[in-house]
């Protein structure tokens, strides 16, 4: 998910925002884990979900969900989907292959 951050929003605010909004996605069905970033600048930012399947996905990206975002940062998300074919977890020394399958 990409979006553009309006001049009033920071890297710094840009961070507190997702680490407040972090607990809310805690035990969210399909929902395995996330990052997310900004821009130097605070352009822009970046979340990268990682999801299990993209129905559970598409459940969480509603209308709404889309508004509220836009709502936040005074522009709307760009969602795109990709196939995830590995994942490297060196916190939990795993390895998980077709991670989407």
């Amino acid at each position: 998910m990409n979006f553009k951050l309006p001049a009033d929003i920071d890297a710094k605010k840009a961070g507190n925002s997702s680490r407040a909004s972090a607990p809310k996605y805690r035990g969210l069905k399909g929902w395995c884990a996330s990052t997310t970033c900004s821009t130097r600048e605070a352009a822009s930012a970046a979340a990268v979900y990682l999801w299990k399947s993209k129905a559970d996905a598409d459940a969480v990206y509603t209308p709404q969900c889309k508004a509220y975002i836009a709502d936040a940062y005074g522009t709307p998300p760009e969602i795109r989907y990709f196939e995830t074919s590995v994942v490297v977890d060196n916190e939990s020394e795993k390895t998980i292959l077709d991670a989407a399958a």
